[in-house]
């Protein structure tokens, strides 16, 4: 018998609550799978939920929702034997997106029941995980802009946009090292990603792997308002890398550090978060979460 158990987040995306338990038992076998299906009810509920069902010996559990549900769940599975299945449900949905994954749920029930999985790499921030992406800077910002706004959609993300446009006149000195580089003085972007994927279809390091051991560093240093427009155009078609002021290169460990603070404002795969540490050691567990997808 092997027992699948659902995490589902019922306000993804845009809150539409048509997971129907009946609809999921119609997909699996009775005498083949154990279905248990669990809803969330406010945020790091999922993390309760999910060390619940590893309690109550779950072969796998499958996160429904979006890349913040997907995380809270993930972070529980990392090096554990416990695969881990992908409803996506959310808004952007880069995890699910990278790893090709459909939305149709009929289709992404189908990948959990054939049981198919392969071993992803994981990004390690001082004590928490990300699976797609975390950063500090403009994309920070536009995360934060997006939670706030209640509209789960591109054109929400785009408002998102503009507004923390507006918003960089206004930081202040931001002063960041990066290992023995010199500091950085309001760098716009720091981005530290494991998967070529942010949600929407969007990348701004498409060379990204899941698989390949290395985490993929873009820096994008102070900027103009119309270098900042520039950059939207080129995010649109993955030519990040024709801006000058942005390099990039990969790593599999690196360590920021913050000047005269003691926090980050920053991303982690799509949700905001402060992290209370003036000091962020970042690094990759290689291959070290089981994933199930399509063959």
């Amino acid at each position: 018998m092997i027992n699948i158990h659902f995490i589902v987040n019922p306000i993804a995306g845009r809150g539409k609550p048509d997971f129907v338990q009946t609809f999921i038992e119609s997909f699996f076998i009775g005498s083949l799978h154990r279905l248990t299906i669990k809803y969330s009810e406010y945020k790091k509920h999922a993390i309760i939920l999910t060390m619940e069902s590893i309690a109550e010996k779950a072969d796998i559990i499958v996160a429904c929702g979006g890349d913040g549900t997907i995380n809270e769940v993930a972070s529980c599975l990392v090096d554990t034997s416990i695969s881990l299945g992908i409803l996506p449900m959310g808004s952007g949905n880069g995890l699910a997106s990278n790893l090709k994954i459909p939305k149709n749920l009929r289709k992404a029930l189908a990948i959990i029941k054939n049981q198919h999985t392969i071993n992803i790499d994981v990004g390690k921030i001082n004590e928490r995980y990300f699976f797609s992406n975390m950063g500090i800077g403009f994309d920070a910002s536009v995360i934060k802009h997006y939670e706030s706004s209640q509209k789960r959609t591109l054109y929400g993300y785009v408002n998102a946009c503009l507004t923390s446009f507006r918003d960089i006149r206004k930081n202040k000195d931001l002063s960041v090292s990066i290992n023995d580089m010199n500091s950085l003085v309001n760098p716009f972007i720091i981005l530290i990603s494991n998967s070529n994927e942010m949600g929407y279809n969007l990348s701004l390091t498409p060379k990204a792997s899941l698989q390949d051991g290395l985490l993929d560093i873009l820096i994008i240093t102070k900027i103009g308002r119309l270098k900042m427009f520039w950059l939207g155009f080129l995010i649109l078609f993955r030519r990040v890398y024709w801006l000058k002021e942005a390099k990039s290169f990969q790593t599999k460990e690196l360590q920021l550090s913050r000047n005269n603070a003691t926090h980050f404002e920053s991303q982690i795969d799509g949700e905001p978060h402060k992290i209370e540490s003036g000091m962020l050691q970042i690094s990759i567990k290689e291959k070290s979460l089981r994933v199930l997808v399509a063959r």
